[in-house]
């Protein structure tokens, strides 16, 4: 054992000035998640009349009381529909998270058709597309609850008609692996809409209420001229009893549901039990409602809360938040004199061996090196590798560059490129220029990666930019004997920096989807268990693929 000593007070006046920060962020963050739900749920008359179930009721009632639910990308869309914060509904219409149903580990993805009557947002997109790698990557039966108004034809992009071919694509993908595709057909499914029960492996629709068509009344009549009813041209009951569309015929959401539990149940992919492992007394996270966050509670959670600074300027030492995370604050720090700004080092989490690599500052040569050298490492044990980002970046100047700040730098780039265990990040402070790519950003596929509302991401610091920029102005003006207007200069400083600032926000860039959704650090010892949980039970999964997917007959 390799106790972590903590040398930090969180009762102390500094400790308790950032949990206040952190919590405030937090607030704002489930006022966020919440504003979506709370939208959603406007349509609940309607939905009441039709006798159906709002989404996120559909995703409750799928899920198996009483397990872990793990949300993802909640925030997709956010401000990327508007620039007013106030009016911008984040989640890009689309619910989707990993849980149980029938005992088996799933991505379940729904059409929040009480917004916009689930018109298919360009976020969204983005989203149903990233949840479907996990769900590839993870070997995760995929369950689609679906009632889509299809795409929104007054904010067509042919871009977006173009890249959409992509989901369907991934569905077809999915089944050729062997992985489940599953659909629940709660409401329409027009033109690009009706490929998803088209490419799925089971299809369950819903009497009176499930629609399916290439083409609806209105266009076919423009199109041909044609004159027929929406039960004749896609409803359930011909789906399921003349075109074989449909395999089962529900009464309402709740039986159609009811059979998709019961046929997952069957699947033969049931969790098997991992090994029980220390969890320093911490009780199993319960599961939120759909769209919420995880459960906390542990004292050592609650300290997490009070360790990051509001000001990059702050140190931080990041071993703090690795002992409050690993079993029994045990770990073993890995080349602890050299590069020390760089720390890496073995642990475990729920009893999943681990290797962690943070920041308590740039990375330099030797921090570049070490990072190196215990990624390999970790390739050599199979031991998944977690990075905790909080650097801006790699270190500048003379003596860097004479060091080969350059190659090393690439070195360490390559190795976490070609690391062959899984790669898990969390962004909780800064993640700034190349630092993001060394230390797996977005763009290095990790196999999940979360943000805590602290986290900011940017090519630098706004003040860097703008002196940087500041600096580039002044020495073009005096090429041309020019003065610069300190008024002026000033002006365009701070435009620079409240531009940086804006963009390198945690919930901006969710918003764009780098990440899979912003978390409560509180959360972030369950979040890692529970994806270390999944892609340990992916590795041991058996598949059995087949060569074009299941066709529909």
């Amino acid at each position: 054992m390799s106790s972590f000593a903590s040398a930090w007070n969180p009762q102390g006046e500094p400790a308790q000035a950032r949990r206040a920060a952190m919590l405030e962020r937090i607030a704002q963050l489930r006022a966020l998640e919440e504003r979506a739900a709370a939208t959603s749920a406007r349509s609940k008359p309607v939905f009441d009349k039709r006798g159906q179930l709002l989404p996120r009721e559909r995703v409750a009632l799928l899920l198996d009381a009483g397990t872990p639910y793990l949300p993802l990308c909640s925030l997709a869309g956010y401000l990327q529909d508007t620039r007013e914060a106030a009016q911008s509904v984040p989640g890009g219409g689309i619910v989707a998270g990993i849980g149980f149903v029938g005992g088996v580990r799933c991505m379940i993805v729904a059409s929040d058709s009480g917004i916009e009557a689930g018109a298919i947002q360009a976020m969204g997109l983005d989203k149903i597309l990233r949840v479907q790698e996990i769900a590839l990557q993870n070997k995760l039966p995929f369950i689609h609850l679906v009632e889509s108004a299809g795409a929104n034809l007054m904010r067509y992009r042919v871009e977006g008609f173009i890249h959409g071919g992509a989901l369907f694509r991934n569905l077809a993908r999915l089944s050729a692996a062997g992985i489940p595709v599953i659909t629940v057909q709660h409401g329409s499914g027009t033109a690009g809409g009706a490929y998803m029960p088209g490419l799925s492996d089971i299809v369950i629709m819903v009497r009176g209420r499930s629609r399916a068509f290439l083409a609806g009344p209105p266009l076919l009549k423009a199109a041909t001229g044609e004159i027929a009813t929406e039960e004749e041209l896609g409803g359930a009951e011909m789906h399921t009893a003349v075109s074989g569309l449909g395999e089962y015929l529900a009464e309402d959401d709740r039986h159609a549901l009811g059979i998709a539990r019961d046929v997952v149940s069957r699947l033969a992919l049931r969790s098997a039990p991992l090994p029980a492992s220390p969890r320093r007394g911490e009780e199993q996270a319960l599961p939120p409602p759909p769209g919420e966050g995880w459960g906390g509670g542990a004292p050592a959670s609650e300290e997490l809360l009070t360790l990051m600074p509001t000001s990059l300027r702050e140190p931080l030492d990041m071993r703090e938040i690795i002992a409050r995370l690993a079993d029994d604050a045990d770990l073993l720090e890995f080349k602890a004199l050299y590069g020390a700004a760089t720390v890496c080092a073995q642990a475990r989490i729920a009893g999943h061996a681990v290797g962690f690599i943070t920041n308590n500052g740039p990375i330099d040569v030797a921090g570049a090196n070490k990072a190196t050298h215990f990624i390999q490492m970790m390739c050599q044990l199979g031991h998944p590798i977690i990075y905790l980002q909080n650097t801006t970046g790699y270190i500048v100047g003379k003596h860097s560059e004479q060091d080969g700040m350059i190659k090393h730098g690439s070195k360490m780039i390559q190795a976490v490129t070609s690391a062959n265990v899984p790669q898990i990040t969390i962004q909780c402070g800064a993640s700034f220029g190349a630092g993001n790519y060394g230390m797996c950003g977005r763009a290095y596929a990790p196999r999940f990666l979360f943000s805590w509302p602290s986290a900011k991401t940017a090519v630098m610091g706004g003040e860097q930019a703008a002196q940087t920029m500041q600096i580039v102005t002044e020495a073009a003006l005096a090429r041309k004997g020019i003065q610069p207007d300190p008024v002026q200069s000033k002006a365009q400083f701070d435009q620079i920096v409240a531009m940086f600032e804006a963009q390198a926000d945690a919930f901006y860039t969710s918003g764009l989807l780098l990440d899979d959704g912003v978390i409560d650090p509180r959360d972030t010892r369950a979040v890692l268990a529970f994806c270390l949980d999944t892609i340990r039970e992916g590795e041991q999964r058996q598949l059995r693929p087949v060569q074009f997917g299941v066709a529909r007959m």
